[in-house]
C-alpha cells in the first residue's frame, strides 16, 4: 500500500523484516519444540537459539540464484548458525513457515485494527451522547420522513461498530492458527507433538487439518470481516457527505486554518475524508472477493493464491487501520448545525406530523384507509400551496369533528420523536 494511506505502525507489520523476524520466530518455536521432545541435542539448540539471525540484503542476494525465498532465508540463517543449522526446518515445508508466520502478521494486524475499533466505538458513544436531544429531519429515499435524534445516527453507528468488534476477535482466533505437518500435511517426518508445542510457543492454536497449507476460508473469513468495517466507514462517510451538501448543511466535516477546498473556487469546502472513505471501502470489499477466489486450490496445493494475498492481505490490514483512524478524527471533530436542522424540520410545513394525525384519526375510530386518504388528500393541498398543515388540517372540519383544535394542536409536537431515545440508547449500550 502507498504510504499516503499507510500508518507506521500498520505499516511496520508488513515490512520485509518483519516478514522475516516472524519466519525466524516460527522456525525457531519449531526447533524449540523438537528439542523438548528430544530430536535436537541440547548442544545444537543452544547454537540455534542464540545465533540465529538474518541479513535481509543478504537473503535477497541469495534468492537471486535460488528463485526460492525460503531456502534463500534459510539458507543465511544457516551461516549464522554453523552446524547446528541442519535442524532448522527439519521434516518442514516451505508453506509451514510462510503460512504460520502470516497468521502471526494477521494477528498482529488484526490486534491494531482492534484498537481502533474501541476508539471509534468510544468517539461515536461520545458523539451519541453530545446530540441526543438535538432534533433533526429523518429521511427515507432521500425525502423527509419524520423527525428524530440526530445522536441516534452516532448511536447506529456505535451498535453496529460493536458487532464488527465481535466479529474481528472471532476472525483473529479464526487466523491465529499454525501447522508444522509437512509436504502435505500428514506429518510423515515429525511428530504432531510438534505442532502442538510450536503453536503454544508461538501463542497461536494448531490447525485440526491442512493439507500443505492452511486451508483459506480463514484469510476470506478474515478479509470478508476486514470488507465489513469498510462498509460501516462508507455508510459513515456517505452520511456526512450528504448532510454537508448545501442544500442540507446539518453537519460538516471540520475544515483547518489554511485548508483548500478548490483551485479554481475559494468558497469550496468540501468533504474530501469522506470521499476518500467511499472510495477506500470499495478496495477492501474487492479484496474480500479475491480472498474468496483463494479457497478452492488444486489437491494438496498450487501457489494460485500466494501472489494474490502477496497483495490483498497487507493492503487490506493497512487500508482497514487507516480508515478507521481517520473515520474517527472525522466524526470527532465534525461539526454540526442545529439551526439548520430546524430550518429543515419546517420546510415541509409541518407535513412531518401527518403519520401522527394518522394514527390519532385512527385511534378515534375512523377506518385507516379512510384516514389515510384524508390526511393525504390534506397534505398535497400544503404541497400544492405551501400552507402550513396546521392551518390546512383546522380548516377541515371533517378532522375537527373528530379531533377538537387543542388535540391537533398537540399532533403538531415534537417531544414525541425523542420520548424513547434513552431506551434505545440502553439497548446500544450508551447510558
Amino acid at each position: 500500500m502507498i504510504s499516503r494511506y499507510s500508518l507506521p505502525e500498520m505499516e511496520r507489520v508488513w515490512t520485509l523484516q518483519n516478514r522475516y523476524e516472524c519466519w525466524l520466530e516460527v522456525e525457531l518455536a519449531a526447533s524449540r519444540a523438537m528439542h523438548d521432545l528430544g530430536l535436537i541435542p541440547d548442544s545444537d539448540w543452544d547454537a540455534i537459539s542464540q545465533k540465529a539471525d538474518f541479513d535481509p540484503e543478504r537473503i535477497e542476494e541469495i534468492e537471486a540464484v535460488t528463485k526460492h525465498d525460503v531456502i534463500a532465508f534459510l539458507t543465511n540463517v544457516a551461516e549464522y548458525v554453523g552446524e547446528p543449522a541442519r535442524w532448522i526446518h527439519f521434516g518442514l515445508t516451505s508453506s509451514d513457515v510462510l503460512d504460520t508466520a502470516t497468521a502471526l502478521q494477521l494477528k498482529q494486524s488484526g490486534e491494531l485494527i482492534l484498537t481502533e475499533l474501541y476508539r471509534l466505538a468510544e468517539t461515536l458513544k461520545l458523539k451519541a451522547r453530545e446530540y441526543k436531544n438535538a432534533i433533526c429531519m429523518g429521511r427515507s429515499h432521500g425525502i423527509h420522513a419524520e423527525p428524530t435524534s440526530f445522536g441516534l445516527k452516532f448511536a447506529l453507528w456505535h451498535d453496529e461498530t460493536r458487532r464488527n468488534i465481535q466479529r474481528l476477535q472471532d476472525a483473529i482466533q479464526t487466523i491465529a492458527v499454525g501447522q508444522f505437518s509437512g509436504a502435505v500435511g500428514n506429518y510423515a517426518h515429525l511428530d504432531p507433538r510438534v505442532e502442538e508445542l510450536a503453536c503454544k510457543y508461538l501463542d497461536l492454536s494448531p490447525v485440526n487439518i491442512s493439507t500443505q497449507v492452511i486451508q483459506r476460508d480463514r484469510h476470506a473469513f478474515f478479509l470478508a470481516e476486514l470488507a465489513l468495517i469498510g462498509t460501516l466507514l462508507e455508510k459513515i462517510a456517505l452520511e456526512v457527505r450528504h448532510l454537508q451538501r448545501t442544500e442540507v448543511q446539518e453537519a460538516e466535516e471540520n475544515f483547518s486554518g489554511g485548508q483548500k477546498g478548490s483551485s479554481a473556487m475559494p468558497h469550496k469546502r468540501n468533504p474530501i475524508v469522506s470521499e476518500q472513505l467511499c472510495g477506500l471501502a470499495r478496495l477492501l470489499r474487492s479484496n474480500a472477493h479475491a480472498a474468496m477466489e483463494n479457497n478452492a486450490l488444486w489437491h494438496e496445493r498450487d501457489i494460485s493464491h500466494s501472489s494474490v494475498e502477496r497483495v490483498i492481505l497487507p493492503d487490506s490490514c493497512i487500508l482497514a487501520h487507516y480508515m478507521l483512524s481517520r473515520c474517527c478524527s472525522l466524526i470527532a471533530n465534525l461539526g454540526a448545525f442545529p439551526q439548520n436542522m430546524k430550518a429543515n424540520l419546517e420546510l415541509t410545513n409541518g407535513l412531518v406530523f401527518s403519520q401522527a394525525l394518522l394514527l390519532h384519526l385512527v385511534q378515534k375510530g375512523v377506518s385507516r384507509e379512510t384516514a389515510y386518504a384524508l390526511v393525504q388528500e390534506n397534505a398535497r393541498h400544503c404541497w400544492d400551496s405551501g400552507r402550513p398543515f396546521l392551518d390546512q388540517v383546522l380548516s377541515d372540519a371533517r378532522i375537527t369533528a373528530l379531533l377538537p383544535a387543542s388535540e391537533i394542536k398537540d399532533i403538531f409536537n415534537y417531544d414525541r420523536y425523542l420520548r424513547h431515545v434513552d431506551t434505545i440508547y440502553k439497548r446500544c449500550g450508551i447510558s
